[in-house]
């Protein structure tokens, strides 16, 4: 079905954009930018929609964690920042008039009170098999079952929301 809700893992590295600087942000949200992998690209642009549930994963650092939720408040649009020469995600073939690069805006749901480990993803049956944990899975953004969604939450002893 098309309209039917879907989850997504966003990888972060918390030096950089961690969950707390979305909980500090107006009105708990941002712009999810600076993508520039076509796959993960294609999915801003034609999968991620408005009302998704996005699981909020830090990265390279130890111990890397699902730290909480977010949702989907804007489906893809063009990522303005390639335009800006002054920007670090610039780029100098991306046309306004034909966008390269696409991004969304993410709207924080929860932290989790205990955020959810590799190694408990690593033991739990249903956690195990999400994208993230594939031996050289490398996207920073990861499609993921319901069942795995739950199972996150589970985990995590977290509400559904």
């Amino acid at each position: 079905m098309a309209d039917e809700r879907k989850f997504w893992l966003f990888k972060s590295e918390p030096f950089v954009y961690s969950i707390d600087d979305l909980a500090a942000e107006k009105g708990k949200r941002t712009t999810w930018e600076g993508v520039r992998n076509y796959q993960v690209r294609n999915m801003l642009r034609d999968d991620i929609k408005k009302g998704d549930g996005v699981l909020f994963y830090h990265s390279r650092v130890d111990p890397m964690i699902i730290a909480g939720t977010a949702t989907v408040v804007k489906e893809g649009y063009p990522d303005h920042f390639a335009f800006d020469p002054e920007h670090k995600y610039f780029d100098e073939k991306s046309d306004p008039e034909n966008p390269r690069w696409y991004m969304v805006d993410v709207k924080l749901v929860q932290k989790f009170a205990n955020p959810v480990t590799r190694a408990q993803l690593k033991e739990d049956d249903v956690a195990s098999t999400m994208a993230v944990m594939a031996k050289g899975s490398r996207l920073s953004i990861t499609p993921v079952t319901e069942d795995q969604w739950e199972a996150v939450h589970r985990l995590a002893d977290a509400k559904l929301k």
